[in-house]
């Protein structure tokens, strides 16, 4: 077993998160020990880690197991979980949650299934086993929003007034749990984010605003549990934002990922799309 310290864990689901993450953790001199989620993990995952191994999203009881033969006490936990995979009848079988999900679910969670207090619930249930789950942006600091206009394509004066107009509504809408994001054009209010996340949204915006220009704005509250789920914006945000018509993007400092923001960055400039860091 390594020593405390020299290994880190990836719980990993959906998208390039995981990989930033994985590609993070090496550069710190750390080993990366992977538990990637069935049918979730991206297929490049598994080359950038020293150890790694698949497991059901509701198999706790192996996530322990699988924690403590790699040496793991602390973890990430990042990438999404698709559910309509979680749906899939042909993949349910391999997905059932054990007991001790199952006692999770019904003893903790029986009467608030948030995404905050699922967890807080999970975050214990691990740490009872040694298992502590850390800031998930911990070993991707670079990748975070910084302050300012990070693209060389700067707003323009109605996204700048667009701006100062819609975030003070955002951080009230991020205070009562509402959304992660909203569009603004014009300060009307085009569309706040609901479960349907934030690329449908953005759909969502340019069906009802048919003029170009609008903004988007996306961040998270200052309480924000970083153990998971921190709000992201990648490139195919980037794509879907133009093809909307949206031109400008305002999101959190600190508190937003850039999935590869040298990537992310480009791809504004090259669409046009200025990015702000508030």
């Amino acid at each position: 077993m390594n020593p405390r310290g020299e290994v880190v864990g990836i719980i990993a689901g959906q998208g390039v998160l995981p990989i930033l993450v994985a590609q993070g953790i090496r550069a710190s001199g750390r080993r990366v020990a992977c538990i990637g989620l069935r049918d979730q993990f991206d297929p490049a995952l598994p080359a950038l880690c020293d150890d790694f191994a698949i497991a059901g999203f509701a198999r706790l009881s192996r996530w322990v197991k699988l924690a403590r033969r790699f040496g793991v006490h602390e973890a990430v936990m990042v990438g999404r979980v698709s559910k309509a995979k979680m749906h899939d009848p042909l993949r349910l079988l391999r997905n059932l949650p054990d007991l001790r999900a199952l006692n999770l679910w019904y003893r903790r969670l029986r009467h608030d299934r948030r995404t905050p207090a699922l967890l807080t619930a999970l975050a214990e249930n691990l740490a009872q086993d040694g298992v502590i789950l850390i800031d998930s942006t911990q070993y991707i600091q670079e990748h975070l929003a910084h302050a300012g206009v990070m693209t060389t394509t700067k707003p323009d004066a109605l996204q700048t007034s667009d701006i100062a107009f819609a975030m003070p509504l955002l951080i009230e809408l991020l205070r009562l749990g509402i959304g992660q994001a909203l569009s603004v054009r014009e300060k009307d209010t085009i569309a706040v984010e609901a479960l349907e996340g934030t690329d449908r949204m953005i759909e969502r915006t340019g069906e009802l605003c048919r003029t170009k220009g609008w903004t988007l704005l996306k961040s998270a509250r200052d309480d924000h549990d970083r153990r998971a789920d921190v709000p992201t914006i990648g490139v195919s945000t980037i794509e879907k934002l133009h093809a909307a018509g949206g031109r400008a993007i305002a999101i959190g400092a600190g508190k937003v990922i850039l999935l590869d923001k040298p990537a992310v960055l480009a791809a504004a400039d090259r669409l046009s799309i200025s990015i702000i860091g508030i």
